[in-house]
């Protein structure tokens, strides 16, 4: 069955213009690209300064105690960098090493993600990511998993890990502000390996993705599925499966970089959609969550991601329809040997 969508009207901020300059392909959406075009220029002078200062030794790297496998994107938001990050360190610990997670810790969803799917490996928070990497080792992590952290180049990795949604390719690699990259293609050259991750397309899409970069790098490339599962309400640790949102009015509450993509997850389940979508790492309030319940009809079922749901479940009214969330299970579908050569490095890497 497939689902329909409509708007809910709440009070959000728009978070669509940055969408539409992009990412469409409206004539808006071009003459905004171009008016930031010189802007655009002066961030491209600034990143291959930076770059070159790291690629001729003028920027100093450390190299921490144990090895590290950092994961990130060239990309603002949308790649699934957290997931990923949590299975790599979940990859680790079942090949019988103790890895920790270091970040930053932006927006502060990011760190209680992480918990979430790995209640046993550390979770170390800092700016400073070398002060984050000694905290790790006295923590007595073996190695490192660095979320968010391929152009936090002052912290030298064993395996560099670098994501691309294939649900937001679209051919254009515009640096902000006038497009959401951080660096140009030619950035890829120094990752160990590409990870392009799917969401809502068909695996053909990540795959023709793959094949367009395999042939503009010579990077290892590797395909992964960041594929929705049953939902959950948390702390009760009831579950329901994902099937049974078929025909359900659904309202997806989402403060993610890809809301697009958790919207076609949810309506490829055939729910019927209401989508409340607020800005990447929104910081949910009281009346964020009672505007959200209040606003719920006597049928619909409210649904989130785990990023938004560690912050808003605090926060939602007891008398409420239940919160639910889903949470994005990485399903490796091409390149699995290049995968593992990244993961190798790491363990091989450590002092035993």
């Amino acid at each position: 069955m497939v689902g329909s969508r409509s708007s809910v009207r709440l009070s959000v901020p728009d978070v669509s213009l940055l969408e539409r300059m992009w990412f469409g392909r409206s004539a808006t959406g071009a003459l905004l690209r171009f008016v930031l075009t010189p802007a655009e220029a002066i961030f491209r002078v600034a990143v291959g300064l930076r770059g070159a200062a790291y690629d001729h030794g003028f920027a100093r790297t450390y190299r921490p105690e144990v090895p590290a496998l950092s994961v990130g994107n060239l990309s603002v938001g949308g790649t699934g960098k957290t997931p990923v990050a949590a299975w790599f360190a979940q990859r680790l610990r079942e090949a019988g090493a103790h890895p920790a997670i270091v970040l930053r810790g932006y927006g502060g969803d990011e760190p209680l993600v992480h918990r979430a799917l790995n209640p046993m490996v550390p979770v170390v928070i800092d700016a400073d990511r070398v002060a984050g990497a000694h905290a790790a080792v006295s923590r007595g992590a073996d190695c490192l998993v660095l979320d968010d952290a391929f152009q936090h180049r002052r912290i030298a990795r064993a395996a560099d890990v670098v994501l691309v949604s294939a649900d937001r390719w679209t051919g254009s690699h515009r640096l902000l502000p006038a497009g959401p990259w951080r660096e140009p293609l030619s950035a890829l050259e120094r990752a160990s390996l590409i990870l392009v991750t799917r969401k809502a397309v068909d695996e053909a899409v990540a795959r023709g993705v793959a094949d367009q970069l395999a042939l503009r790098t010579r990077t290892p490339v590797a395909t992964a599925a960041l594929a929705i599962g049953a939902l959950s309400r948390g702390e009760r640790g009831d579950e329901m499966a994902l099937e049974t949102l078929a025909g359900r009015r659904v309202l997806a509450i989402s403060a993610v970089g890809d809301p697009r993509s958790f919207d076609r997850q949810l309506e490829s389940a055939g729910a019927r959609l209401r989508s409340a979508r607020f800005p990447d790492h929104h910081r949910f309030t009281a009346g964020d969550a009672a505007t959200l319940a209040d606003g719920l009809a006597p049928d619909e079922l409210p649904v989130c991601t785990l990023k938004d749901h560690v912050k808003l479940a605090p926060l939602w009214p007891r008398a409420a329809t239940a919160l639910w969330y889903v949470s994005q299970r990485v399903a490796p579908e091409s390149g699995a040997s290049a995968i593992d050569q990244a993961l190798d490095a790491v363990l091989r890497a450590r002092i035993l």
